[in-house]
């Protein structure tokens, strides 16, 4: 009996797992559609009208109580949700306006310099996946390899930014897509965390995510496609970077084949994003992140469908991996 033979039983018992596999025209694993919402308080969450969300969190594993990192700025916040990291790793601790985004040097480095984070790693795992980023913020393209996706587009305003992303991702389906989001983030600043005009911005960014959401189950992908909302920071008054829970505290929404709906019962950090993500597409992280992968947010039998799938990975090499090749899910 092949070892492909052998492995037959497995890649039958593992059939609900996404997994990886390339064609020249269509990714056949798992696609990951991460939603940033940047300045979305915990407060914001709980207060203002959001259905769409509310409704995603219904089939979602999620909390109200992750937990950024210090200082509460969307520079080292978002880098860590990307990269796996706390500051004291990738070294970004400011939004560079007032002193130097990078004040000491990361403790590891990937090919082009940088500190690596998820699209870098699925980049490198994975070359022929498509990897997209539309950022209504500027700064979020500074904080990633630049070779990393095959788009990488700011538009102005969430409604561009959106539209943006809808569009490609009906086109090329792609693997891993970030989605940021600005509008909250110009409201708390314009007329405070606790304003009416804040959580009109939260109601308007749940409208976008409603739009991505509509497009997902459009196009048949709910059961390929795991949807992840976030945010980097909330806020007090009219700012944010201070150590109050109003900041640091942030939602963590996900949902997707496997998931185990209800409140996560574990602690969640930003910087277990990536972990997460990589955990997703099977991917082995950098010894430089400290992040873990949630998994209370996944079935125990997916979790143990999954490490059954890495041990045969590990004893049989790429011959496993080429096993899954034709799993679609």
């Amino acid at each position: 009996m092949g070892t492909k033979t052998k492995l037959l039983p497995l890649v039958l018992a593992l059939a609900a797992i996404p997994a990886f596999a390339q064609t020249a025209e269509l990714w056949r694993g798992p696609r990951v559609v991460i939603v940033g919402i940047d300045g979305l308080s915990v407060d914001g969450v709980k207060t203002a009208n959001v259905p769409r969300l509310r409704g995603l969190m219904a089939r979602a594993a999620w909390t109200l109580e992750a937990r950024g990192v210090m200082p509460t700025l969307s520079s080292p916040n978002w880098a860590s949700a990307i990269d796996g990291a706390a500051p004291e790793q990738h070294g970004i601790t400011s939004n560079g306006w007032l002193r130097h985004m990078v004040e000491f040097q990361p403790i590891c480095r990937g090919a082009d310099g940088k500190f690596p984070t998820i699209f870098g790693l699925l980049r490198s795992a994975e070359p022929a996946s498509k990897i997209a980023v539309f950022h209504d913020w500027r700064g979020f393209a500074d904080l990633l390899e630049k070779q990393a996706p095959d788009v990488m587009r700011h538009e102005n305003g969430p409604a561009k930014t959106t539209a943006a992303a809808i569009a490609y991702w009906k086109e090329n389906r792609p693997a891993l897509t970030f989605i940021h989001l600005d509008n909250v983030d110009h409201e708390g600043h314009a007329h405070g965390w606790y304003s009416p005009e804040y959580y009109k911005a939260v109601e308007a960014a749940d409208g976008y995510l409603g739009q991505v959401l509509d497009m997902v189950d459009a196009l048949s992908a709910r059961e390929s496609t795991f949807i992840l909302v976030t945010s980097d920071h909330g806020g007090t008054n009219h700012g944010h970077g201070k150590n109050s829970l109003a900041e640091i505290q942030i939602p963590w929404i996900l949902a997707g084949p496997g998931v185990a709906p209800g409140r996560i019962a574990s602690l969640v950090n930003t910087f277990d994003t990536a972990l997460t993500v990589a955990w997703i597409f099977h991917l082995d992280p950098p010894q430089c992140w400290i992040g873990r992968p949630v998994l209370t947010a996944f079935t125990p039998s997916l979790v143990a469908a999954h490490a059954n799938l890495a041990a045969a990975c590990t004893q049989n090499g790429p011959l496993t991996r080429a096993a899954f090749s034709g799993h679609t899910n």
